[in-house]
């Protein structure tokens, strides 16, 4: 997901997002670790990912940047 994107994202939109890659994280690492991922780049992508909508849900949260659509 582009930068752009998340930032666009309602935080209800944003919470949403945080429990779709919490689980897909949770399934690539289990693959992971059974020798089925045939891509360890998609874990990387995936962490990423989940790291920027955190960030985003923070800066709400904290103020520091406004919603583009409150919810």
């Amino acid at each position: 997901m582009k930068r752009g994107l998340v930032n666009e994202l309602t935080v209800a939109e944003l919470q949403r997002k945080e429990a779709e890659l919490r689980d897909e994280i949770f399934r690539l690492r289990f693959q992971h670790h059974t020798g089925q991922l045939a891509s360890p780049i998609k874990l990387r992508g995936s962490r990423r990912e989940l790291a920027q909508v955190l960030t985003r849900l923070r800066a709400l949260e904290l103020g520091i940047a406004s919603a583009a659509k409150e919810a």
